[in-house]
């Protein structure tokens, strides 16, 4: 008797231990049937809802990413980019010399003029400025050249600042807004409804429009890298000697004009009064024919009176 109730408590034993291992392995199946069936309803809203937590979520990756280059993670982060910017006071012997000098090293340097100014004061002296874009290899170059040039450096002034960050994180920020506006071109093909369509054409441009903006600011820093500014003011401190006039102490071309003026002047007085001579001869032969019978007549009334006085005296 005994020998059966131990055979009957170990059956009834292994029983309920498959049917716990049954009921385990049933709600295990049921339990990753659930998560399968919750993953891929997350991944089918994800697939066909839009909001901007997509965009959020594809910024703070890239924000990360940009972190990381930052810290020198991405190679092409071991170019810095540095804005170089120049002020010299430059005391020269002869100002034109010195600018035209300038402006040939600057040329040779592939660099190019912004603008030039200059003007004079006390009379003769010259000052003026002059700004230079110069490519940033050939910086410091010209800046020693443009130090040789002078006869006294009066003030150097050298700035830099390093734009390598903000580079980067335009970068990061574009591959960002391109690809949201992949997304967006993808939901505008998907789009069937109006009023998604409108919505995802609104997002859409301003998605652009911030593209546009990021991009002209990264090529606004890759032209300030690529060439540094460079201000150059001039001081004359030689004052210019007047040239001797060769023209005005020429003697001997003075004396011939001087000659020629006189003749053409007495030819002219010579003209003149032949042409009045020619020109009233009627009028002066009448009037010399009035004086002259005027004269006649006083003369005979005159000598009758004076043979009369002298009988008389007699």
């Amino acid at each position: 008797m005994i020998k059966k109730g131990l055979a009957i408590c170990l059956s009834l034993i292994i029983l309920l231990a498959g049917c716990s291992g049954g009921t385990s392995q049933e709600d295990s199946k049921m339990s990753s049937d659930h998560d399968r069936d919750t993953v891929e309803m997350e991944n089918n809203t994800g697939e066909i809802a839009f909001s901007d937590e997509g965009e959020k979520d594809v910024g703070s990756d890239s924000t990360s990413k940009q972190k990381s280059s930052v810290k020198g993670d991405d190679p092409a982060v071991s170019i810095r980019l540095v804005i170089f910017t120049a002020q010299l006071d430059l005391t020269v012997k002869n100002f034109e010399k010195a600018r035209n000098a300038l402006e040939q090293k600057a040329q040779s340097y592939m660099g190019y003029i912004v603008k030039s100014n200059s003007f004079r004061y006390e009379g003769e002296r010259q000052s003026g400025s002059m700004t230079f874009r110069i490519p940033q290899e050939h910086f410091q170059a010209f800046l020693n050249d443009a130090e040789g040039l002078s006869v006294h450096v009066n003030n150097r002034e050298v700035n830099g600042q390093d734009v390598t960050e903000e580079y980067v994180d335009l970068e990061s920020r574009l591959k960002s807004k391109k690809a949201v506006e992949a997304r967006l071109l993808e939901f505008m093909e998907q789009a069937q409804k109006t009023e998604d369509l409108l919505k995802i054409s609104s997002d859409l441009a301003d998605v652009q429009e911030e593209i546009e903006q990021i991009a002209g600011r990264k090529k606004f820093l890759e032209n300030q890298t690529a060439y540094s500014t460079v201000i150059i003011t001039l001081e004359e401190n030689e004052i210019p000697v007047s040239k001797i006039d060769n023209e005005n102490l020429n003697t001997w071309q003075k004396i011939k004009k001087q000659f020629a003026d006189n003749i053409n002047l007495l030819l002219a007085a010579g003209s003149g009064i032949i042409v009045f001579l020619v020109g009233n001869l009627p009028i002066l032969l009448i009037a010399g024919v009035l004086i002259a019978a005027i004269i006649y007549f006083i003369r005979r009334k005159v000598k009758p009176s004076q043979n009369n006085n002298m009988d008389s005296n007699s």
